[in-house]
C-alpha cells in the first residue's frame, strides 16, 4: 500500500517539471504568445493550491481512496487532453486537470494513518512525503530524454499511462478507510477559498511578468487578501467548515505550516537557481553551459537522496521526535545554499549541494505530517494535511516570484543574451539559505510532545509517553 501511494505521489509531482524541457519552445509549438504560454505552468500551480485543501476535506467526509481515485482519473484525462493539444486553450485545460493530482499526497498520508500500525507509520509517512520532491527531480531528466527521443506529445502520453497505472493499483491494493468526518461539505467555503487563493496566487505567480506594481498584480493581490479574510470570518461561524481555523491556529499546527512555507521556498529556490546556473551559456562568464538532459542528471541525485532518506527519517522520528527532525532538515537545507555561495563553478559542486538539500528536505517533509497529525483527530487528517500542502505551495509560489525577480534584475548583457550575474546567483542562494534558517527557527518554537489528545495516538518520539492522553483525561 505504501509503495502504491508513493508511486501515485511521484506521478503527481512529476507534472510540475513535465513541460520544463519544452517551455522555451511552447510559443512556437502552440502558436501563442510567450505571455500566454507562461500560463502552462502557472495554471497547474493554481489548481494544485486551490484543490489540495478542498480535496482533503472531501476525503475526510466521503472516503480518501475514492477522492484519490477521482484525482488520478482527472490526471489521466488532463494528460490525454495535453497529448492531443495543438493550441493553447486545450493545453491550459489539460494542465489545470493535471495540477489537481497534487492533493493525492496529503490524502495518501491520511490513509497511512488510518491503516498502518504505529510501528510502521513513521517510515510510511516519510516515504510518501518524500515524493513531494522526488517526482520533480526524477521527472525532469525523464521528460527531457523522452522528448529528445520521440516528440513533445509523447511525454503527455507517458504521463497518461503512468497515471492510469496508478489508478488501477490504487483501486486494487489501497483499502477503503472507514474513518470519516461528520457534517456536510461546505460548498460556499470551497468557492470562497478557491476565489481568494486564485486571486492571491495569480498576483504572486505573475508578478515578474506583469510588474509588481502593475494594476493587475495589485488588484489580484488585494482582492485575494480581502476574499480570504471574508472567507475566514465565514468559516469561523460554521459548525462544519471546510477548514477548521480554530484547529489551524493551534501553535503546533500554525508554526509547522509557517515552517512549511519557508521550506517550500528554499526547496524550489534550489531548482530554480541551480538549473539556471547549469544551463546558462559559459560565455556569460558564470554559466556552466550544460544541456538540459545533462543538467537534469546533475540535479537528479538530490531527488534520489530525498527518497533514500525516507526510511532513515522514519526511524529517526521514533527516537528524537518530529520537531527535532524538522530542525535538522531545515539546517541541512540552509547549508545546501550556503555551500554554493563559495563553490558554484563546477557541476559537481551543485550536485553536492543538491544532495545535501535532498537529505534535508527528506527529513523535513517526513516530520511535517507527523507534527500536524498528532494535533488533530484522525477524522480530520486529510483536511489538516491538505492545509499543510497549501502552505508548501504558497512557499513555492513566493520562491518562484522572489528568486525569479532577483535573477531577472541582477543581469549582465552578453551580446544578444541577458543573463544573471555571479552576484545575482549568490544573492539568490543567500535568500534561500535565509529561508532554510527561518524554517529551523520556526521549528524550534513548535511545542514539544502532543499538544492535544486525539483518538489515534501516533509514534512521536521518546519525549511522548503512551499514557499522555490518559493522564490528561484523569
Amino acid at each position: 500500500m505504501t509503495t502504491v501511494l508513493a508511486l501515485a505521489g511521484m506521478s503527481a509531482t512529476f507534472m510540475g517539471t513535465l513541460v520544463v524541457p519544452i517551455q522555451a519552445s511552447l510559443p512556437q509549438l502552440l502558436d501563442a504568445t510567450r505571455s500566454g504560454t507562461s500560463w502552462v505552468i502557472t495554471v497547474t500551480l493554481l489548481t494544485a493550491s486551490v484543490l489540495t485543501p478542498i480535496s482533503g476535506r472531501l476525503g475526510d467526509l466521503f472516503g480518501k481512496r475514492r477522492v484519490i481515485a477521482g484525482l488520478l482519473a482527472l490526471l489521466v484525462l488532463g494528460s490525454i487532453i495535453c497529448a492531443l493539444s495543438e493550441t493553447l486553450v486545450p493545453m491550459l485545460v489539460g494542465r489545470a486537470l493535471q495540477g489537481a493530482a497534487t492533493a493525492v499526497i496529503p490524502l495518501g498520508i491520511a490513509i497511512l494513518r488510518d491503516e498502518l500500525p504505529p510501528a510502521r507509520l513513521a517510515v510510511g509517512i516519510a516515504t510518501v512525503s518524500a515524493t513531494l520532491g522526488v517526482g520533480g527531480a526524477l521527472g525532469l531528466p525523464v521528460s527531457a530524454i523522452v522528448i529528445d527521443t520521440l516528440n513533445w506529445h509523447a511525454i503527455f502520453w507517458f504521463a497518461a499511462g503512468l497515471a492510469g497505472l496508478d489508478l488501477l493499483l490504487v483501486l486494487m491494493i489501497v483499502p477503503r478507510s472507514m474513518v470519516r468526518a461528520t457534517g456536510a461539505f461546505d460548498v460556499w467555503g470551497a468557492i470562497g477559498l478557491a476565489l481568494g487563493l486564485s486571486a492571491l496566487m495569480l498576483g504572486i505567480s505573475m508578478g515578474n511578468a506583469w510588474g509588481w506594481v502593475s494594476a493587475p498584480v495589485l488588484v489580484s493581490g488585494v482582492t485575494g487578501i480581502v476574499l480570504l479574510v471574508l472567507w475566514a470570518v465565514f468559516e469561523l461561524r460554521l459548525g462544519s467548515p471546510l477548514v477548521d481555523l480554530r484547529l489551524a491556529v493551534r501553535p503546533a499546527i500554525l508554526r509547522t505550516n509557517l515552517a512549511s512555507v519557508a521550506m517550500g521556498f528554499a526547496l524550489f529556490a534550489t531548482s530554480i537557481v541551480s538549473s539556471q546556473l547549469l544551463v546558462q551559456p559559459a560565455g556569460t562568464g558564470v554559466g556552466l553551459g550544460m544541456g538540459l538532459v545533462g543538467a537534469s542528471l546533475v540535479m537528479m541525485p538530490g531527488g534520489l537522496a530525498m527518497m533514500a532518506m525516507s526510511p532513515v527519517a522514519g526511524h529517526l522520528m521514533s527516537r528524537i521526535g518530529p520537531r527535532t527532525l524538522l530542525v535538522l532538515g531545515s539546517l541541512l537545507l540552509m547549508i545546501s545554499h550556503v555551500f554554493p555561495l563559495f563553490f558554484m563553478t563546477e557541476p559537481w559542486q551543485l550536485l553536492v549541494a543538491g544532495i545535501v538539500a535532498g537529505l534535508g528536505v527528506g527529513l523535513g517533509y517526513a516530520a511535517m505530517p507527523m507534527l500536524i497529525m498528532r494535533s488533530v483527530p484522525s477524522a480530520e487528517t486529510a483536511a489538516a494535511n491538505g492545509l499543510n500542502g497549501l502552505a508548501r505551495a504558497l512557499g513555492t509560489a513566493i520562491s518562484s516570484a522572489v528568486i525569479g525577480s532577483l535573477l531577472a534584475t541582477l543581469t549582465v548583457q552578453v551580446g544578444p543574451v541577458s543573463a544573471p550575474t555571479a552576484d545575482g546567483f549568490r544573492v539568490a542562494f543567500a535568500v534561500a539559505a535565509a529561508a532554510g534558517a527561518l524554517s529551523a527557527l520556526l521549528a524550534l518554537t513548535i511545542p514539544r510532545g502532543i499538544p492535544e489528545c486525539h483518538d489515534a495516538p501516533l509514534p512521536t518520539g521518546g519525549r511522548v509517553r503512551a499514557e499522555c492522553c490518559e493522564r490528561k483525561q484523569s
